[in-house]
């Protein structure tokens, strides 16, 4: 005797596995073993699933709104990012529903769940920096929602991708330092879950193997704003082997590595050098100006909203990958020599 209906999550939590491992076996998905697919396809039979036919018709109907999950809004990257998008929705017709993390994992769960229940027609996403588990975004997939990530991506969940040049903008600023005669170099970056700290971090490290210097891992450092940099800077300063010039995963950060060299009495950029990565107006109103990697935000947010639309409105029977690369461009201004 049939069992009464169940749901997904029922299945989940019957075989103890995620909701989107169920969702993957019952649309048998490659990514999984045949055994897997198996049990979990036998478990549905046996205990009556069938999909949700109302909610799979209201995801086929037209939606011109798309959803937005940016870190934080009051940073200049990610407000000209959503610069690029309003400027792309607007022109196609769409409208935004837009959500902050925080850098959140939980806000940023929460946020997927409003996405998906509004029944928005794609969404453009940028992970904060506490997640490391990915089900809420294969949520979306899942749900026929397509997600396009930016700046901060997601290597796990097959999508489009909108990238800053992460690697390629550390290792020319990297290697400016080291040609304008810099022998002691810290980097400050991000936590290293996130694939732009990797890249980033990447191009530092190669630029110090190409020019046959050593790796300090004293010198490298996991601190991405401005109060935390204030200390850690202040503390290597006031170290017997001190660095002479910094290397930071941002602006932000930058400046607080100039606040307490500055505090220091250091002269900038003799003693020592400071570069960023954001070329924001902060960079330009500082004192010095501030050296860094300029990344256009506005051509991230644009760039994103298009591959979104192009994905929305494809009717082809294959996948629709695609990434884009933004180049970025070292910008010398009076914090290096």
């Amino acid at each position: 005797m049939p069992y009464p209906q169940i749901t997904i999550k029922d299945i989940a939590k019957a075989l103890n596995v995620s909701v989107s491992t169920v969702s993957r076996a019952l649309n048998n998905s490659p990514d999984l073993s045949e055994g897997t697919k198996r049990q979990i396809s036998e478990y549905a039979r046996l205990h009556n699933y069938k999909p949700n036919l109302v909610a799979l018709s209201m995801k086929k109907q037209e939606s011109n709104v798309i959803g937005v999950i940016v870190p934080q809004m009051i940073h200049h990257f990610f407000s000209s990012v959503l610069e690029g998008i309003m400027d792309v929705a607007e022109k196609e017709g769409f409208s935004v529903m837009l959500f902050r993390s925080l850098d959140n994992f939980e806000k940023e769960r929460r946020s997927v769940q409003q996405l998906i229940s509004s029944h928005v027609c794609g969404v453009l996403t940028s992970m904060a920096k506490e997640t490391t588990h990915y089900e809420h975004f294969q949520e979306l997939v899942d749900n026929h929602i397509p997600v396009i990530f930016f700046d901060r991506i997601c290597v796990d969940i097959p999508s489009n991708r909108v990238v800053i040049d992460d690697y390629a903008g550390a290792l020319a600023a990297t290697e400016y330092l080291i040609k304008t005669g810099c022998k002691r170099i810290a980097f400050f970056c991000s936590p290293l879950n996130l694939e732009i700290s990797k890249n980033r971090r990447g191009g530092y490290l190669d630029a110090l193997s190409k020019h046959g210097m050593s790796v300090d891992k004293e010198l490298i450092r996991i601190c991405d704003n401005y109060d935390e940099a204030i200390p850690v800077a202040t503390e290597m300063l006031q170290s017997d082997n001190r660095p002479d010039a910094f290397f930071a995963v941002n602006d932000e950060t930058a400046l607080g590595i100039l606040h307490a060299t500055k505090q220091l009495h250091f002269k900038i950029p003799e003693e020592v050098s400071i570069c960023g990565f954001t070329d924001g107006f902060a960079a330009i109103a500082s004192d010095p100006q501030l050296t860094t990697v300029g990344q256009s935000g506005l051509d991230v947010g644009r760039s994103a909203m298009e591959l979104l639309v192009e994905k929305i409105r494809y009717k082809g029977d294959t996948p629709l990958l695609k990434n884009k690369i933004i180049k970025t461009k070292l910008i010398v201004r009076e914090t290096t020599r």
